[in-house]
């Protein structure tokens, strides 16, 4: 990690990295609190964070008790505590975000959003994200990847009465290898300038992107969400995939 204090200083680009993650979720209860592999899955965006060489700070927004007690152990790792009004199922990514970088009056031109939940990405994801939004002067990168067999040309709308289907969208397309190029987002990253970070515009949920978004691509599966029980299982199978693949040596620990 960079933990250069003057970010301008250097033609490199730099940037906070704020990882948020809250206690309460209904579709998976206590999923910010669960281990993977043995460790606790906030800790794997942690040392993502703490790889980077665009990251010279780390926060960590969240109301979590088991994320404080993983993060009170790790350098270099700030706590911001959250307030429940930023906490609940109402709660806005950016509103939490801001309130940590106001919070600790950070002057970082660049904030990265990670999300806690989130235990693996490309390991050059964060730089990427960052480098690039600095050499495209744009308002904000995010990380995509593609709908592949979930297609929007591909889903129909189903009737619950009569079990009827009709196209969502009408096409003639029956090849994967035809469809139109769609993504979405993997949830990998957000890299932001502050300066859009502060936009809080009602009604206009991702008002924080600013109006130039870019977005960069991963390969299908790279990048994986812990949202249901089974994405425990996966992201298991994932990292034994890659440990047979790339065998660390022994000296080198977890994340």
């Amino acid at each position: 990690m960079n933990m250069t204090n003057n970010p301008s200083s250097s033609h490199l680009p730099t940037a906070t990295a704020v990882i948020i993650g809250r206690a309460g979720s209904k579709g998976f209860p206590n999923k910010n609190a669960q281990l993977l592999a043995g460790i606790p899955i906030v800790k794997y965006s942690i040392n993502s964070a703490r790889t980077a060489t665009t990251i010279n700070r780390i926060l960590i927004s969240t109301d979590c008790p088991q994320i404080i007690q993983t993060a009170h152990s790790i350098e270099d790792v700030e706590i911001i505590p959250r307030p429940k009004d930023l906490a609940d199922d109402t709660a806005t990514i950016d509103a939490a975000v801001r309130h940590a970088i106001t919070t600790t009056q950070d002057q970082a031109d660049i904030v990265v959003i990670l999300y806690a939940n989130v235990p693996l990405r490309p390991t050059d994801l964060i730089d990427r994200a960052v480098n690039f939004l600095h050499e495209s002067n744009a308002d904000s990168v995010q990380s995509y990847t593609s709908v592949g067999k979930y297609h929007p040309f591909w889903e129909s709308k189903l009737d619950p009465q009569t079990g009827s289907i009709t196209p969502y969208l009408e096409n003639t397309i029956y090849r994967r290898q035809d469809l139109p190029p769609l993504f979405i987002p993997d949830g990998g990253v957000i890299a932001v300038k502050s300066t859009a970070l502060m936009l809080d515009i009602p009604n206009q949920p991702h008002a924080f992107l600013g109006n130039d978004r870019r977005g960069i691509e991963n390969p299908p599966g790279t990048v994986i969400d812990i949202d249901a029980p089974i994405d425990l299982l996966i992201a298991e199978a994932t990292l034994q995939t890659q440990a047979i693949q790339h065998p660390q040596p022994e000296s080198v620990g977890a994340p």
